[in-house]
């Protein structure tokens, strides 16, 4: 829409920093703040408009222990990555900065590269260029309205005219929020201020011979940068004092809003101001010039929304962002190959503007925007939760039950267990780098699953029902298995055209044509979307409903289950009347359930769906009968850290679009074979021909107080040679365990090599897997061993 990208493009004139920086604590936002920073620096050579871009490095200063953990934590998770990155100390940060007061640093992380550009040039020389290669930009052209076609084209409607186009990309920035009203959609988006102050020229600065490193004040929550012969420092304030522009969230951008500002408030941020002159005590003489207020968009999570959106066809975003000069380039890269190709050329889901849904109203958005620009400088521990405008509409039946018994984690919108306290237990959430309260009682519940029986809520998954004439031609074509039988159940993976992981389903056959499928809970509409881009491609026959919220989820897993289980229903629960992946239609306590034998615990277990009015029910009933064999609940860290004792790989983690499934060991799932041609199928045929350059080894990792995660460093002989994707502590075999990509020479059992942990690196060597056998496994080998007996 060209008038939104000039609005969105007009943006940084009146507001933006300008702050250039390769450093993002995710991953693969890294490459899109290293496509950027490439594009600018050779943008004037190949437009001919200069864009103002310097490039004296950048330090994230940590002044406390916990900030210099922070720092290494952040070090293992980029020297996988073509960044550069260092962990400094104060004599260097010193020569980097020498105005800096130095009495309370400790360490910096230093990005070489990293700058700031002028916001303006930048917009004129990116408009220019587009022009070179044949981009029209119309200016004074307001959208008035948006209308689908039937064919799946859009007629942008302006005062000048209509524009028939392919697709649309919602880029308006604080305007986005309208634009998507125009179609139906309410997108979590909300303005907020932002200040930032210019000092008049400091002596200090003039005389400097060469120009001063970008800092990055965590403790201080700010950032400073020199501008001419003078600073530049913006501050983050504190939640309780920040100002959200909540007023366009209802009313809308007033009309005519292009250039203005907001009024400052030195006395809303004076509290950081202080700490910029602790820390650059030439700031304490300086004459301030200036303070500019202005408009920043934030998100819930302050992620930007980027890619195509569920529900309505050839529709996307690039919304959202907080930070909107350093994503720009990159983000433009980004969507031009997605949409030239077909798929994303790298995994963003966190970016997916589907990660949001109807469950995003106004005081959650504001609640938690309020958090994240409070927040903005908090140390990033890994397992992070953040509270604000929790809980949502989201809530399963057996929540109320089950909120006050542990701490919860967010998925999408809904509050789900992560582990459960007992008497005497540390509880509440306390975060670490190491091990920490949650520690022990995993261990507990992880012993309670593979000795007893355990509960878990399960009812985030995602969940559609696909049925019609073209049902199973349709999951033929999207999925890489075949489709199970009636009353079966299977695990499937949608690829992309390429040949890499898209999603990872569970899809059950309930009925002649009828099927059950689901998901994580991060990936629903993600997953929809892709599901309904096919359907309309491919002109097939079939009804789609999603049923998430609607039906709840229970799981029940360990060896006494199935004792449990039978104590409720009259329906045959043994080994031969119940067999693993096989589902059926049960009465459980009363109450109508959909059971399917399966278990991400790998364990003995049923995955139970039911109507989410009866979930508190058939849990309160399994309690009840569980009793004398000794039933309990267990969370999400438990399951995680069993499904690594078995091998299983994670969607998101082990495999996602960044990896094919012949590399990630998933081929007993991937039907080369089968008739349908599936989507990717011909790209991994080639694979498969061609060989591959690295594959998923697990691995068991030589710890003290800290165990893997995911996408930390491995190493051999001194240098990188690939990135962990999950770990976790094994307590069945007291050792740390995860899973890891290695190039294929690295990868044969025994093979030695270490994983880098908090700036140590730990010995690790590749082991067989599974660590111990699935429940189903272990029960085939038995039978196999009585009969040759």
């Amino acid at each position: 829409m060209h008038n939104m990208n000039q609005y969105c493009s007009e943006y940084p004139f009146f507001i933006s920093a300008g702050l250039t920086t390769y450093y993002h604590p995710g991953i693969n936002l890294k490459k899109i703040h290293h496509d950027s920073i490439k594009l600018y620096e050779t943008l004037e050579a190949e437009t001919g408009q200069a864009v103002g871009l310097h490039q004296p490095g950048s330090i994230r200063i940590a002044s406390t222990p916990i900030r210099v953990d922070e720092m290494k934590y952040q070090m293992t998770r980029t020297h996988w990555h073509v960044t550069e990155q260092y962990l400094i100390g104060p004599e260097k940060i010193q020569e980097l900065f020498p105005l800096l007061n130095m009495d309370k640093v400790l360490a910096g992380l230093y990005t070489p590269g990293d700058g700031h550009i002028d916001p303006y040039s930048l917009t004129m020389a990116l408009a220019a260029g587009a022009r070179m290669y044949g981009a029209q930009i119309y200016n004074n052209a307001p959208v008035t309205s948006l209308k689908p076609t039937s064919d799946g084209k859009w007629d942008v409607q302006t005062s000048h005219g209509t524009i028939r186009a392919n697709r649309i990309v919602n880029t308006a920035g604080f305007w986005a929020r309208e634009v998507g009203k125009m179609i139906g959609f309410e997108h979590p988006t909300i303005p907020v201020h932002h200040q930032y102050i210019v000092t008049a020229t400091i002596p200090e600065v003039k005389a400097l011979k060469k120009e001063l490193a970008v800092i990055r004040d965590l403790e201080g929550s700010y950032y400073l940068r020199q501008e001419r012969d003078g600073l530049l420092f913006g501050p983050y304030e504190k939640m309780e004092k920040m100002v959200l522009q909540d007023s366009w969230v209802r009313d809308g951008v007033p009309p005519g809003f292009g250039k203005e500002l907001f009024e400052s408030d030195l006395d809303r941020i004076m509290e950081h101001v202080e700490k910029a002159m602790e820390m650059v005590p030439v700031l304490k003489k300086a004459d301030i010039i200036n303070i500019v207020s202005g408009p920043i968009t934030y998100t819930p999570d302050l992620l930007p929304m980027v890619g195509p959106h569920c529900g309505v066809r050839n529709y996307w975003t690039a919304i959202g962002f907080g930070y909107g000069i350093i994503h720009a380039g990159g983000i433009g890269k980004f969507l031009s190959e997605w949409i030239t190709n077909g798929e994303p050329p790298y995994d963003l889901i966190e970016c997916d503007p589907n990660r949001y849904g109807k469950w995003t109203d106004v005081p959650f958005i504001c609640a938690k925007a309020r958090e994240s620009y409070g927040f903005n400088n908090v140390v990033g521990y890994p397992k992070e939760e953040r509270f604000a405008g929790r809980p949502t509409c989201r809530t399963s039946g057996v929540y109320e039950l089950l909120k006050d018994k542990g701490s919860m984690g967010f998925h999408a919108g809904w509050e789900q267990p992560h582990w459960f306290y007992k008497p005497g237990d540390d509880i509440g959430y306390k975060p670490s780098f190491q091990r920490t309260n949650w520690f022990g009682p995993v261990g507990r519940e992880c012993k309670l699953v593979m000795e007893k029986v355990g509960v878990i809520d399960l009812t985030p998954f995602g969940k559609f029902i696909v049925k019609g004439k073209d049902s199973h031609k349709l999951l033929d074509r999207l999925f890489a298995n075949t489709m199970p039988k009636v009353g079966m159940t299977n695990i499937s993976h949608m690829l992309t055209p390429s040949g890499k992981v898209y999603a990872e389903v569970t899809i059950t056959q309930l009925a002649p044509g009828r099927f059950l499928l689901v998901t994580g809970s991060g990936s629903e509409l993600h997953d929809l979307r892709w599901i309904e881009t096919e359907v309309a491609q491919g002109g097939y026959d079939v009804d789609i409903t999603n049923v998430t919220e609607d039906i709840g989820v229970l799981g029940i897993a360990g060896p006494n289950s199935r004792k449990v289980l039978q104590k409720l229903t009259n329906e045959d629960m043994s080994e031969a009347g119940f067999k693993f992946l096989h589902c059926k239609s049960i009465q459980l306590a009363g109450k109508p359930v959909r059971a399917i034998r399966i278990s991400y615990t790998g364990e003995l277990g049923w995955e139970l769906y039911t109507d989410q009015k009866d979930l508190a029910a058939v849990y309160l009933a399994m309690m009840e009968a569980g009793k004398d064999e000794g039933i309990d609940n267990f969370g999400t860290y438990a399951m995680a850290s069993l499904r690594l004792e078995k091998g299983f790989r994670g969607w998101g983690a082990e495999m996602n679009c960044d990896t094919n499934p012949l590399e990630a060991g998933l081929d007993y799932f991937i039907k080369l074979n089968k008739p349908a041609d599936f989507i990717g199928k011909a790209a991994l045929q080639e694979i498969k021909a061609k060989g591959l350059n690295r594959k998923l080894s697990y691995i068991a990792v030589n710890t003290d107080d800290i165990d893997p995660e995911g996408n930390e460093t491995v190493w051999y002989n001194d240098k990188v040679v690939g990135n962990t994707t999950s770990g976790a502590y094994s307590y069945s075999s007291q050792q740390s365990l995860a899973f890891a990509y290695l190039p294929l020479e690295l990868s044969t059992l025994g093979q030695k090599v270490e994983v880098e942990l908090l700036g140590k690196k730990y010995p690790a060597n590749v082991i067989q897997e599974p660590l111990i056998h699935t429940e189903p496994t272990r029960t085939r080998l038995q039978k196999k061993a009585q009969s040759k007996a």
